[in-house]
């Protein structure tokens, strides 16, 4: 699991500015629906809802929360749960922390680089909590991996849904292997509008790598952590990837090769 060379050395300050920018057209968008949450749907799915269970009275540290919303933060605090959310990018917490005083409720928001936790949270939290487009934006999942585990209260366990690798491997049309499987390159690209609003005036480098599943369980299995659940989708929760169509089962597919392609996975990890 070594990290990959050439890492750009304001690789976080290109991936700020890049979700600072994205924050203001997701708050608008049809894909997150602000209004509608705040009327009370939540923003929960299926496989996340199954695997946290009920969170009442649970302390969850949620990571890289965006504004609160699309990871789940404000969801899981209308459910009972003591929240902590943490994400790089400034702008999306302060959009946050607006949304949580809005809607009165208490979760916290935190500022912090995911591989560089803050000392005060460790070993606070029942669950530490992630979802969806996360993993690629970190170089190495070793220091991630140890964040989760010194976090965690002993028997707490992380609860991840995220894309799976497979997919990343493609060029954006499903066309084409474009990308290693394994974590073998710093992913540099010029990103114009974004997944929830793809006509967006926003011009921004991302930086981002790819993690196989080896990766991702040799990391949190080095800290000790013991794997207790493991699943491959073959759908989508969300409508963010080119090609897709909805799926009889639910969620959405790849309509050129339905079924054919895991899209998400999801682990379940405790510390003993």
């Amino acid at each position: 699991m070594s990290t990959p060379p050439n890492i750009p050395p304001d690789y976080l300050e290109l991936n700020r500015r890049l979700w600072n920018a994205k924050t203001a057209f997701h708050l608008a968008s049809d894909f997150y629906d602000v209004a509608g949450f705040t009327a009370g749907q939540t923003s929960l799915n299926p496989p996340e809802l199954q695997l946290l269970g009920d969170v009442a009275g649970q302390h969850i540290l949620h990571l890289q929360c965006h504004f609160g919303l699309d990871t789940l933060t404000l969801s899981l605090a209308r459910m009972g749960a003591h929240v902590t959310g943490v994400d790089l990018a400034d702008e999306a917490i302060a959009a946050a922390r607006t949304l949580n005083a809005q809607l009165g409720l208490a979760a916290e928001f935190v500022q912090a680089d995911v591989l560089n936790l803050p000392t005060r949270l460790n070993g606070q939290f029942d669950v530490v909590f992630a979802s969806y487009g996360v993993l690629g934006w970190l170089p190495d999942l070793a220091p991630w991996a140890a964040g989760v585990a010194r976090c965690l209260r002993p028997g707490g366990r992380l609860v991840l849904v995220e894309f799976h690798p497979a997919v990343w491997m493609f060029d954006n049309d499903f066309t084409r292997i474009e990308y290693s499987y394994f974590n073998h390159q710093t992913i540099i690209e010029q990103e114009t509008g974004t997944y929830a609003d793809r006509a967006a005036p926003l011009h921004e480098t991302s930086v981002c790598w790819n993690h196989s599943l080896g990766e991702v369980l040799g990391a949190l299995l080095g800290q000790g952590l013991t794997i207790r659940h493991f699943e491959e989708y073959d759908y989508s929760c969300y409508d963010c990837l080119n090609g897709l169509e909805p799926a009889p089962g639910g969620g959405y597919q790849l309509a050129h090769m339905p079924g054919k392609l895991p899209l998400m996975f999801s682990v379940v990890a405790q510390k003993p």
